[in-house]
């Protein structure tokens, strides 16, 4: 498991809200749902994305939008025109004066809209992203990123728009999937333009000793590193591996390991048959005292506080 990889086990979909709208102009949705993360795909015809406090950005056939929630925004067709309805929390969908919405219909699987012949087509995933590993994932995200079809190639895309209208056994399972590797590239296209700013775990991947060495400790956080085994499994010396992966990444690999611990720890004791000492074992500490130390000095509170926080 690389670093990416290991970020993104966090926002794996799972029964994620997935909807084709078919939209004819003017029209105008306003999104207040809160959802954490939302990716927009545009399959045909034109559309803006507007926030409430930023300049508007179109689409066109083919790009997709990653909007960081939970500030409400708009989807329209221009961007003065005025919303026709309000998508809610749970999705659900009212008049702007929260009114039972009738002026879009049910148009088939998973399909709404004006009317089957509308000239824009849309594509909509959301994601309910409620853990640490989301968290750190989401800080590294602008509030909306939107990347041009014709800078980045994604034949899930294209698959996930022919996937989203059947209601076949397993489907759900079938486009969860596809959401993911449609973000996932979207995001790999994102972190790796210039300007990303992308996090600096990112970049380091593509160093082959400090990516080795996130590999590492990605792949099994429960070993008792030291920076010494880690320069061993990379072939470098303790030195240089302790300073390349600080000035790369921007903290020393122990200190890394340590936060990359506490965040899947924070997850773990989110499962309510989980024990202290069960999460502190998967995680590489001995006991649930040292797991306790360890997680209140990063996050201010017990694992057990932790977890009536969270429940």
């Amino acid at each position: 498991m690389d670093a990416l990889a290991g970020l993104l086990t966090g926002p794996r979909a799972r029964g994620a809200f997935l909807l084709r709208s078919i939209m004819e102009p003017p029209w105008c949705l306003r999104i207040e749902d809160r959802a954490p993360l939302t990716l927009v795909a545009l399959v045909s015809g034109d559309a803006w994305i507007v926030p409430d406090d930023a300049d508007p950005v179109r689409l066109r056939p083919g790009d997709i939008a990653l909007v960081r929630g939970p500030d409400p925004y708009r989807v329209a067709d221009t961007p003065d025109t005025r919303p026709q309805a309000v998508i809610q929390p749970g999705q659900q969908c009212t008049t702007v004066s929260g009114e039972p919405l009738t002026e879009l219909t049910d148009l088939g699987v998973r399909t709404w809209g004006t009317g089957p012949s509308g000239s824009t087509v849309m594509l909509t995933g959301t994601y309910q992203l409620d853990s640490a590993i989301s968290r750190r994932l989401l800080a590294a995200l602008p509030a909306l990123v939107v990347l041009p079809g014709d800078t980045w190639d994604c034949p899930a895309l294209t698959l996930l728009g022919e996937e989203i209208v059947k209601d076949e056994p397993g489907q759900e399972t079938v486009l969860d999937r596809l959401l993911d590797v449609l973000l996932i590239s979207g995001l790999r296209a994102w972190f790796s333009r210039p300007e990303s700013d992308a996090p600096r775990w990112f970049r380091a991947h593509g160093d082959p000793v400090v990516g080795h060495a996130l590999r590492l400790l990605h792949n099994d956080p429960a070993r008792p590193w030291t920076v010494a085994a880690l320069a061993s499994g990379t072939g470098v010396s303790r030195a240089a591996l302790a300073r390349r992966f600080t000035e790369l990444v921007g903290e020393p690999p122990i200190a890394y390991l340590t936060g990359w611990r506490m965040t899947l720890a924070a997850d773990l004791l989110r499962e309510p048959d989980t024990t202290v000492g069960a999460v502190a074992r998967q995680v590489g500490y001995g006991s649930s005292f040292a797991l306790s130390t360890a997680f209140k000095r990063v996050h201010g509170i017990s694992p057990q506080q932790h977890r009536v926080r969270t429940s």
